[in-house]
């Protein structure tokens, strides 16, 4: 197996969050969000805000659980299923639009450590749809060998679910994602953690990672 000088030798099994890893998701999850919190403005569920790109940047590597339980005042159900709708049907829309954008050489990583032999596993917070949206997008199955999405598993933590199927995986393992959840679950079940400081968390989130990274192509200097 060709060998990288950022990744652990004894790695087998690279896992990939996607959101702010190698997708560059704001430019569609913005405008979704925003029509979204329009609908609640209008229907006086909530109160007019002018949000900022890192605002609305911060709910990217929720669940859709997560992001929504974080809202003051608290929203009915049957309000948060209605906004979910418009986030979920405006970014499909966007995505089939050719809106969504990957970060600068992100499917020639992705194509270099494929070549190199390495199991490819994309881990994401996200919905069905949009999982199956974004393969189709960028033909991701000529890459990953696995695809995983919180909804499968009804929105436990992401450390559950890599959990339920790191026994069917090539150790060693090697997590590589942006946000604080990410570098936990790599952490709480025994995988090398590569932090990304170009997305959408922290530096102070990915602090306990093995490794940070500036870009994407670090991976494969």
């Amino acid at each position: 197996m060709k060998t990288f000088k950022i990744i652990p030798k004894d790695v087998k099994t690279i896992i990939f969050d996607w959101d702010g890893t190698l997708h560059e998701s704001i430019h569609i999850y913005k405008p979704a969000f925003l029509k979204a919190y329009d609908y609640l403005v209008k229907n006086n569920f909530l109160t007019e805000y002018d949000w900022q790109d890192f605002e609305i940047a911060s709910f990217l590597g929720m669940n859709p659980i997560e992001m929504w339980e974080s809202f003051t005042p608290k929203l009915s159900n049957e309000v948060i299923t209605n906004a979910s709708s418009i986030i979920s049907e405006e970014m499909l829309h966007l995505i089939k639009s050719n809106k969504a954008r990957l970060y600068d050489g992100a499917l020639d990583v992705l194509n270099e450590l494929k070549k190199a032999g390495y199991y490819l596993v994309y881990l994401s917070n996200s919905k069905i749809y949009y999982m199956e949206a974004m393969i189709e997008a960028f033909k991701l199955d000529q890459y990953f060998d696995l695809f995983k999405c919180s909804e499968m598993y009804d929105y436990i933590p992401k450390p559950k679910i890599l959990a339920h199927i790191k026994s069917s995986l090539p150790q060693n393992m090697l997590m590589i994602g942006d946000r604080k959840t990410d570098i936990d679950t790599g952490l709480e079940n025994n995988a090398y953690t590569i932090g990304c400081l170009y997305g959408y968390g922290s530096n102070e989130e990915l602090n306990h990672s093995d490794i940070q990274i500036n870009s994407i192509l670090d991976l494969i200097k």
